[in-house]
């Protein structure tokens, strides 16, 4: 998990102007047996019980627009005094409104073995339809998806524009290469297109000769109707 921890640090912030309330959804990616399936998190006024999951992302929880940080707890707390030092603890920029919180195990920590990691979804470059890809093997990635190209070099991300116009099929083709080897066939098959949905995708595992797999997240928001 220090290849996904290295991947979200690098991401670049993806500024949007809007209003002082905040929204995020959450994901534990490839947890251990055993691991929480939920925590409390605090954002310097509300502390919320919150889901975990692992096979999708969260309901969309508000977060205070005006939090420098938010952190996850074991208990719920009524003020800052009460939180245990050395909490699990994410910064948040003051140009962040919506994020994915991604998290992850971190046995390092003896108040909550969790780290969690911010990703901006509210920026431009992360729109509707788009799909952000984190390579999390040490092979390089690459294929088509319907009329985009995947490349992925190991240990990185990037983010690829929408593979189809409308809620239509595409088809889909990937291959991984291990150092100094030829390349092997990952999926060949056809997704659905959602251009209402932005996707996190993660290829992961691959060691000892076994092909990586691919994992992928649907992030879709019902829209507020606007009051006339």
């Amino acid at each position: 998990m220090k290849t996904l921890l290295f991947l979200l640090l690098a991401l670049p912030a993806l500024a949007k102007e809007g209003p002082t309330k905040r929204s995020c959804r959450l994901l534990f990616f490839n947890p251990p047996p055993g691991a929480p399936k939920e925590i409390y998190l605090y954002d310097g006024v509300e502390t919320r019980k919150v889901e975990l999951p692992s096979m999708n992302l969260s309901d969309v929880y508000p977060i205070s627009g005006e939090a420098p940080a938010v952190r996850m707890l074991i208990a719920p707390v009524e003020n800052p005094e009460e939180i245990p030092a050395g909490a699990p603890t994410a910064l948040l920029s003051e140009t962040v409104r919506d994020f994915f919180i991604v998290v992850s195990v971190d046995p390092t920590n003896k108040i909550l073995p969790l780290r969690m990691q911010i990703i901006d979804a509210g920026g431009p470059s992360f729109g509707k339809g788009r799909m952000m890809w984190f390579n999390l093997t040490e092979d390089a990635v690459a294929g088509t998806l319907g009329k985009r190209a995947l490349q992925l070099k190991p240990n990185s991300r990037v983010i690829i524009e929408p593979p189809a116009v409308g809620a239509e099929a595409f088809p889909v083709e990937l291959f991984y290469q291990v150092p100094g080897g030829k390349p092997q066939p990952i999926s060949r098959t056809q997704w659905m297109h959602d251009p209402r949905s932005r996707m996190l995708m993660f290829v992961h595992g691959g060691e000892n000769g076994v092909a990586p797999q691919v994992s992928g997240f649907k992030d879709f928001r019902i829209e507020e109707k606007k009051k006339e």
